[in-house]
């Protein structure tokens, strides 16, 4: 069970040169005891690297979480624009099939003004065989030929300018159509270089997901192994506990409330802080440090000397100012002593709330079972160190 300080107790890399040699002659002598807590199983420096390292993947799977949020606004953008550009196309479309039909129905209207000009040209052609004398006489009236020759010349004069105006139009729809297929070239280019950067950009978007995807599926292996680091850890605490007197079977349920530790402490993370001690928050040395300074008696700053099991050795001699005269430790049971266990690499540290006759204490603690958690219980007075601050 980890009851860390703000300075590490022991050098990492040495620790871990230890547990190599360690290894080494296990594997070659087959069997090896190992009684010494300085070779236990340091679960806190595991838990630690194995936290960073989820850290790091969480980190890293937000960091694409939010790359992937922007690459998808820049790909809706892009299909906002390919929507947008769709929209002329299909305008310009339109607009193409519409002049492709006017100008069909304008090259009928000109068949058939040609049509109606050849009939009357003919006939002209016919009249103008019979002398003016013949077409005179077979007139009512020299008014009458005269008409006729007027309506000849007007008739011949208007379907020419039919014609000419049919033409007109019939080249400047095909102007318009001209210009309009250039409109839809250049859409239909635009649009297909917008797919292309649609389609790298959703490769971007799926690949960038993926791989957040990779990292977050990382720090959830992580937080699986630290979750049975801690239950490996629980259940070295107990036999510890175990071994230290206590009789009571498995680790003590969490007890409710927070024994009055303070709430932006107690609903923090477990090690979110460092109190006032210089101790991590929710670990077992935090709480009975703050338990026995709430009673107003003096708590000395552990500066780096703050694990359980080093309670003695650090307050060994210490001034208290509340007391008058040097911190003193035994091995008899008072209601307010920190009663110091030394299991494991860090040992565990409770309060004494009572002393019974039967020779069993009440105590409270904080982090028994490794979750950083109140609790309340009763326990053998025997095999303790008892600080009396």
């Amino acid at each position: 069970m980890k009851h860390r300080s703000t300075t590490p107790v022991s050098n990492s890399l040495t620790a871990r040169a230890t547990l190599v040699a360690v290894s080494v002659l296990m594997a070659g002598a087959g069997v090896l005891q190992i009684g010494s807590a300085v070779l236990a199983r340091n679960y806190d420096a595991e838990i630690k690297a194995k936290q960073k390292e989820a850290d790091t993947y969480n980190a890293e799977a937000s960091r694409l979480e939010q790359m992937a949020g922007t690459l998808q606004e820049e790909l809706n953008n892009l299909n906002g624009q390919i929507s947008t550009l769709q929209e002329q196309i299909n305008a310009s479309q339109e607009k193409h099939d519409d002049l492709v039909a006017e100008i069909a129905r304008q090259e009928q209207l000109i068949e058939q003004n040609r049509k109606t000009l050849g009939i009357i040209l003919s006939d002209i052609y016919i009249d103008d065989q019979i002398t003016p004398l013949e077409m005179l006489a077979s007139s009512n009236s020299l008014g009458d030929y005269i008409d006729k020759q007027e309506q000849r010349t007007d008739l011949r004069s208007a379907l020419s300018d039919k014609i000419k105006e049919i033409k007109a139009l019939q080249k400047k729809l095909e102007s318009d159509r001209a210009e309009v297929e250039n409109i839809l070239k250049d859409q239909q280019s635009q649009r297909s270089m917008l797919a292309s950067k649609q389609a790298e950009q959703a490769k971007l978007v799926n690949d960038t997901k993926n791989d957040q995807d990779a990292y977050a599926s990382l720090a959830n292996q992580r937080n699986g192994e630290i979750a049975k680091l801690r239950e490996q850890q629980a259940a070295e605490n107990l036999r510890q506990l175990q071994q230290s007197g206590w009789t009571g079977g498995g680790i003590p349920a969490p007890s409710p409330g927070n024994g009055g530790y303070p709430a932006v402490w107690a609903n923090a993370p477990l090690d979110a802080y460092v109190d006032n001690w210089g101790l991590y928050t929710r670990e077992c040395v935090s709480y009975v440090a703050w338990k026995v300074a709430s009673t107003g008696r003096f708590v000395p700053h552990f500066g780096g000397r703050g694990n359980a099991n080093q309670w003695p050795t650090t307050t060994s001699g210490m001034y208290s100012p509340t007391l008058g005269g040097t911190i003193q430790q035994g091995s008899t049971p008072k209601v307010g002593a920190a009663a110091v266990t030394y299991g494991g690499p860090y040992g565990h540290v409770m309060y004494v709330e009572a002393v019974h006759d039967n020779g069993t204490i009440t105590v409270s603690d904080y982090n028994l079972g490794v979750d950083g958690l109140y609790r309340y219980y009763n326990r053998s007075a025997s095999g303790i160190t008892y600080i009396y601050f």
